[in-house]
């Protein structure tokens, strides 16, 4: 069966914050047509004592996540649904999926992070053994599809990380320097040895290097460079987040090694928005995006400081680049959407799958 069928009624379990990956990808599935029930995992994350809900996210016990799993089957049979989308689901047990696949309810687990890399995440302790009962998983990596695949995984799409065309989207027109207050900009977290590198593009190159993101910054920079770089003490969220990157002349983005991610989440947003994509040189990334026409590349800190010296001081290549970077993330699908429906597609083949099999 393809994409064009019949519209689904989805449970859709995952955090939905604002500025949350879940959120984007729960208002993908609308566009698309279908009816979401929605389930916010950041409720039972979070729920009660902070230090309890520390233990509760690295052992994944308790009467919340009793209640989270109850809730599921309760959800899902009193609505009648298609399918189960999970997004991260840390706290589902296998028992929950069985069940669902009892009532002839297909299953999707949508894991942005890595459980197998070297970066040693906490909480995926249950999630690890629940593998094999999800009838699909989506997953934006190599390694991890072969992962999966070896510890039992009935079937693994691969998709890659997106941007979300509600929330990414280019500028005005008149859009120009001008209204760019921002030099050298990251936005996000200081995962691997972003933290040096930054301080030495600003201490050492003298670069005007800005820094947005959560306040574990605080810990990661030393008092001077952080005073310098971290200016505005929290996290850019949708407009928020837009808008700091339309007003960056130049915009970073690292891959996250400890991850062993094959390109960073945040090129792609980059290039939506318009913005100028100056990225960690990889394959990823290179077979997105043509070198020095739609975005521009480095290997390491001696290397981006000499792009940054010169592309601070043209704009027009800029903008030229800028441009060429947005119309490609669009026109080659690197938006929400697309990638929602390859994994759509696995669902009604699974469906189609199951209906073939009853007498």
């Amino acid at each position: 069966m393809t994409i064009e069928n019949r519209p689904l009624r989805i449970l859709y379990v995952a955090p939905l914050a604002n500025g949350s990956f879940g959120l984007y990808r729960k208002k993908s599935l609308e566009r698309l047509g279908h009816t979401i029930i929605p389930i916010d995992l950041a409720r039972y994350e979070s729920h009660g004592n902070p230090l309890w809900a520390k233990i509760r996210y690295r052992l994944q016990i308790g009467g919340t996540v009793s209640r989270l799993n109850q809730t599921v089957l309760h959800l899902a049979h009193a609505h009648n649904v298609d399918v189960v989308w999970f997004d991260k689901p840390l706290f589902i047990r296998s028992g929950t999926l069985e069940a669902l696949r009892a009532q002839g309810i297909v299953t999707v687990d949508y894991m942005i992070d890595n459980p197998f890399g070297p970066r040693r995440d906490p909480g995926f302790r249950l999630y690890i053994r629940t593998i094999p009962d999800y009838d699909i998983h989506a997953q934006q990596r190599s390694s991890s599809v072969a992962e999966y695949r070896r510890r039992g995984a009935p079937r693994v799409v691969k998709v890659q990380t997106a941007y979300e065309p509600s929330v990414h989207f280019a500028p005005p027109a008149e859009w120009s320097d001008k209204d760019r207050t921002r030099g050298v900009s990251f936005i996000g977290t200081p995962y691997d040895d972003r933290a040096d590198f930054l301080t030495q593009l600003w201490a050492k190159y003298g670069l005007p290097v800005v820094i947005a993101g959560p306040r574990v910054w605080e810990k990661k920079l030393r008092p001077k460079a952080l005073a310098a770089l971290y200016p505005q003490s929290g996290e850019f969220f949708d407009d928020a987040y837009r808008e700091g990157i339309w007003r960056s002349k130049i915009n970073l983005s690292f891959l996250t090694h400890s991850n062993q991610d094959e390109y960073a989440h945040k090129s792609f947003e980059i290039a939506a928005c318009g913005g100028f994509l100056l990225a960690e040189r990889c394959s990823g990334h290179t077979e997105r995006f043509e070198e020095d026409r739609e975005a521009v590349f480095f290997s390491g800190v001696e290397e981006c400081a000499d792009k940054c010296r010169f592309y601070l001081s043209n704009e027009s290549a800029r903008n030229k680049i800028s441009q060429a970077g947005q119309r490609r993330a669009v026109a080659s699908g690197y938006d929400n959407d697309t990638q929602m429906r390859r994994i759509l597609e696995a669902v009604y083949d699974t469906l189609a799958a199951q209906q073939g099999s009853r007498p």
